[in-house]
Order: structure tokens, then sequence, then C-alpha cells
């Protein structure tokens, strides 16, 4: 039996669809709509333009089900590469939404050091998009975490606006502080496998809140981008330990090499 308070939203509903349309009508009107990576004109809001969308590289199947790297060529459902069965990640699944290159390395570098915020809603419904057998209402969403010094010079965590838009995109839940970064570390780049992990050693920590949050949960960690995976490892392996029922990870790009 249908109650009659399950009827009213219906009006409301149409009529808050009807204002956000007419909202939208407005803002392409004040503000036309931009290529999210170049800024030239395009039909609609959100979008790449031409140019920037032949240069951008998404990732679709087939590709390995552990790292989320491309194969070049169709081998089968369920593969995982070579790689991630010589070095198997602390994770179970990596889901991204494009190649680290052209319009995606673009993007990334605009919202992490163009002031580009406006672009984090974006990018992550595309995450949602790209990931949506990880997420799902039952599944917590967790950034990973930037030390309080550099969270101060940079204003904001990039990761953290990504997971906001991709949980607000699909319904999963949202665990800004369950992970902690307690020591700042150096830039990963041009470190060697030893030097990384030398780097990241004792750099993070479940927080009180995130232990009671983690246990028995879907963990998803999300960050922009993709690289050697040693800090989404280290983050992985740190779930798990807090009793994490699985722990996944889901980023805007991967870095590829073809090689």
């Amino acid at each position: 039996m249908i109650e009659a308070q399950d009827l009213r939203p219906a009006p409301f509903a149409r009529l808050k669809a009807a204002a956000s349309r007419f909202g939208r009508a407005l803002l392409d009107v004040a503000l036309p709509p931009q290529c999210l990576a170049c800024s030239r004109p395009v039909s609609d809001q959100g979008g790449l333009c031409v140019a920037c969308w032949g240069e951008f590289k998404p990732i679709e199947r087939p590709f390995c089900e552990r790292l989320g790297t491309p194969f070049p060529a169709d081998f089968g459902a369920g593969l995982v590469s070579p790689k991630a069965l010589a070095r198997p990640p602390a994770w179970d699944r990596a889901r991204a939404v494009a190649r680290f290159d052209g319009a995606a390395r673009t993007l990334v570098h605009r919202l992490k050091y163009g002031d580009g915020l406006h672009l984090a809603r974006a990018m992550g419904g595309m995450m949602a998009r790209a990931g949506h057998e990880l997420l799902g209402a039952d599944a917590l969403l967790v950034p990973t975490p930037l030390h309080r010094g550099r969270l101060w010079r940079r204003r904001f965590n990039q990761s953290a606006m990504l997971a906001r838009a991709a949980a607000e995109a699909s319904g999963a839940q949202l665990a800004l502080q369950a992970l902690e970064r307690v020591k700042a570390t150096r830039p990963q780049v041009g470190l060697t496998a030893a030097q990384r992990a030398d780097n990241l050693a004792g750099a993070f920590r479940v927080s009180e809140e995130g232990r009671a949050l983690i246990a028995g949960r879907r963990v998803v960690l999300v960050d922009d981008v993709l690289t050697t995976g040693a800090t989404l490892d280290r983050l992985a392996r740190l779930a798990r330990r807090a009793g994490a029922a699985s722990v996944d990870a889901l980023v805007f790009a991967v870095v590829v090499n073809d090689g």
C-alpha cells in the first residue's frame, strides 16, 4: 500500500528539475560553456572541445582488473597484467578515467596547481562513471590525505574534492578524515622504489574516527593520479589493518607505460 506522503514529493521534484534547467539556461547565457581543459567555447557545460577530446585517452575494457591499466588487445575477461602478478598491489581493484596524458594531464594540473577548483565536480562525475562497479551506497570513499602544512599552503586537498564529487554522483558515503598524513614527505617524482618506501614510512595513520568507519566496510581510496601506486599501496595496507572488508582504488588518471 502506498501512503499519501510517498506521492507528495513528485510535484516538488518536477518543480525542482524545472528550476534546475532554468538555472542552467541562465548560467549558459551569463557564462557560455567552455572546454574544461582549454577554455574554448563548447556546446555543453562540463565538456571538452573537439581538439582536447581528440587527445583525451579514456580507459575502457580490456584492462588489468587489479591495476586498471589498458591491454593492447582483448585477451579475455578478468585478466591480470604481468606487472600485477609480479608485484600484486595491496588493493583489490583500481579504476581510472583516462591515461595521464594530453587533456587528462591538463585537467589534473589545472585542478591541482591552477586554481581550477571548478573542475572537481566534472572530474569526480567522470570518476564515478569509470568506477561504477566499485561504488554504491555501501562503499566508503576515503581520499588520500595531505599533510596539514601542505594543506595550509595549497588551501585545498584535490583528492578530497574529487572524492566528494564522486560520492555525490554515486550515492557512496564519504570519510574525509578517516586517514591522516602525519609526516611531511618530499615529492615522489624521480625516486626509486626503495626511496619511495623510505619516504612514505610512517607518513600515514588511521584516525580514531577512521577506525570506527572503516571496520567491515568496502573502502574505496581516491586520488587524482596513480603513478607507481606506492602511496595508495601504503594506504590500502592501513585500511586492511583497520578491518576493511575490501579495498579498491579510484583515480582520475593513471600513468601507463607502454614499453
